[in-house]
């Protein structure tokens, strides 16, 4: 756990709502279909994929999927331009399965609170490495807290 100041950075995604049951599917239609606009019109990845959670309903999920790009970009269709948030934020780095992912959000939310920190209403997590190559207990993901300005 630690503070981190980072850039914003800009991205393509696609925001969409469902229900956390459903999540792993869609996100791997997501990325595919932000990956295929790229690399139809010739935009580099420049960094993990990533996921923005506005809201923790189970049931219906308010998520932003895609990829961080250098260059600004139009987008197509539901693919849209946005930004990763810059500034200071609260992270960790969790190694194991998605299922585990639990116990480091709970770590990072007392880790906040220990420092009486104010976060943001969302979060954001980066996947620096992939379930289709990567066995569970080692998938790595970074989770970022970005945090409200005294």
């Amino acid at each position: 756990m630690e503070i981190v100041e980072l850039e914003a950075r800009k991205t393509l995604a696609v925001r969409y709502r469902t229900s956390m049951a459903k999540l792993a599917e869609g996100m791997g239609q997501v990325y595919g279909e932000v990956a295929a606009y790229m690399a139809k019109s010739g935009i580099p990845f420049a960094g993990p994929p990533f996921a923005i959670y506005y809201n923790m309903d189970m049931e219906d999920l308010d998520v932003e999927i895609g990829f961080p790009v250098n260059s600004p970009a139009p987008g197509e269709g539901r693919v849209k331009p946005g930004r990763l948030p810059g500034g200071k934020l609260a992270m960790a780095t969790h190694i194991g399965s998605y299922e585990s992912l639990g116990g480091t959000y709970e770590k990072l939310t007392a880790f906040v609170q220990e420092r009486a920190l104010t976060p943001e209403e969302y979060m954001y997590e980066e996947y620096l490495n992939s379930p289709e190559d990567t066995a569970p207990e080692k998938l790595a993901t970074n989770i970022y807290f970005p945090l409200k300005a005294r």
